[in-house]
């Protein structure tokens, strides 16, 4: 099977998740959803269930986007098409120019950015003065030289993560990011930091609502090769970076770094070290990075993260929990619901839930945006069709900080200390065993 048929495989697949099983599984798990801005106006109102539900501001405004920025795509593989892809659907994300080294990209990426001018040379692609932002979506072993000289030429970063393959490249990167003048945006692509939706599943364990945190869980199940056929051996090699150990960090690097980077910053610890275990069980052939692999992060205090992943079975796809003692969050996609525990405390605003018509009382959907979506009119289940993904949402704030000069939530810091655990998670894989952390490699 092709790379785009598998791609077409797993996408029919996780819309199989979203609008049927999942649907099943929830309602006979139960729930009741809960916006976003009911959760805030009900918990102001803790301690006072009598008072009336919170109504909808009938005029309230979306907020205006931003002025346009023009970008620069480096990159045009299939992360590098989704992109552009993205940027095609803001108002304010005009793609001006394009690069990749090898030519037959262009004729797909000229298809979502026909106005873009193209190069074989990111040199040259910096050296327009209208680009004021590139997006990096290389491969990863690729991202240092030009990472670095995107930063020098003046430009606007967005990196997609993990930052680099090695400490040493990685520790480059976010020294250069670090010392960037304040107006000048360096993002990494941990696209979880910027997403509304994970803000507000945060808020919530922030504030105890699920108690005092027991452990937590990630998967990612997708069956897919990672293998790219090619007739020319050395653009095969080129397009099968992910498979070997001189270009990859393979898939706690590739795939589980949101997961691990997900829990680190819910749990606000960073781990002391790190269990790895895996093989290759399904694709026979010459790759040297794991197809089925099992992470463990171990954090002070005895709690634990663990992340699974396989390329040999897509069953229950990606999906995230987190257990508390009086409740536990499962997130998957952009939707995220609570399930409390039948002896968990009254937290006040409960009384202010919506119904939904498939779901019954026993848990609570947690949903970001709702200001926007009820002001449509819509319920937040009927909304689901509109909420963007959460590498758009990324996108745009990323836009948002170049205009507002302010700091992502997936700055250089944030950045590197995923990218160290990813790289020491897959460490830990390829020795089967231990990885003790230091503290020193958080930070430059």
């Amino acid at each position: 099977m092709s790379e785009d048929n598998h791609q077409a495989s797993d996408l029919n697949r996780r819309n199989f998740f979203k609008a049927g099983s999942l649907a099943a599984f929830m309602a006979a798990l139960g729930g009741v959803p809960l916006t976003a801005q009911e959760a805030d106006k009900a918990a102001d109102a803790a301690g006072t269930p009598n008072l009336p539900p919170p109504k909808v501001d009938p005029n309230y405004k979306e907020k205006p986007p931003a002025p346009p920025v023009k970008f620069g795509v480096i990159g045009l593989g299939t992360q590098g098409r989704e992109i552009l892809t993205l940027l095609a659907r803001l108002p304010n994300g005009p793609v001006v120019a394009v690069c990749d080294s090898y030519r037959p990209a262009f004729r797909r990426a000229v298809e979502v950015a026909p106005d873009a001018k193209t190069f074989t040379d990111y040199q040259e692609l910096l050296a327009l003065a209208e680009v004021q932002a590139v997006v990096i979506a290389t491969p990863t072993h690729l991202h240092r030289e030009i990472a670095l000289a995107a930063m020098a030429a003046g430009k606007h970063v967005y990196l997609e993560a993990p930052l680099a393959h090695t400490m040493d490249d990685a520790r480059a990167i976010a020294t250069a990011a670090k010392a960037l003048p304040e107006k000048q945006v360096f993002q990494a692509g941990l696209q979880l930091r910027e997403n509304p939706q994970h803000h507000h599943v945060q808020k919530f364990m922030k504030t105890g609502a699920t108690g005092k945190s027991a452990a937590s869980r990630g998967q990612s199940n997708k069956k897919q090769s990672w293998r790219r056929a090619s007739p020319n051996s050395d653009r095969e090699r080129a397009l099968n970076w992910r498979l070997y150990k001189d270009s990859s960090i393979g898939l706690p690097g590739e795939v589980g770094i949101h997961s691990l980077d997900t829990a680190c910053w819910f749990f606000n610890q960073l781990p002391v070290a790190i269990h790895g275990f895996g093989g290759v069980m399904q694709w026979q052939d010459d790759r040297e990075v794991a197809d089925t692999v099992t992470v463990v992060l171990e954090f002070k205090g005895g709690l634990r993260h663990t992340f699974q992943a396989t390329l040999a079975n897509s069953f229950e796809g990606e999906h995230d929990v987190y257990y508390g003692s009086d409740a536990a969050v499962l997130i998957r996609d952009n939707k995220a619901w609570m399930f409390k525990e039948t002896d968990a405390p009254l937290l006040g605003w409960e009384v202010y839930a919506r119904k939904d018509d498939f779901l019954n009382d026993s848990g609570i959907a947690l949903v970001a945006n709702a200001t926007k979506i009820l002001a449509q009119g819509k319920k937040p289940a009927e909304a689901a069709s509109d909420i963007e993904p959460p590498l758009q949402y990324a996108l745009e704030r990323f836009i948002e900080h170049i205009h507002e000069g302010t700091r992502p939530d997936a700055d250089w810091k944030a950045g590197l200390q995923a990218t160290v655990v990813a790289i020491h998670a897959h460490q830990a894989v390829q020795k089967g065993g231990r990885v003790a952390m230091e503290p020193g490699w958080f930070d430059v």
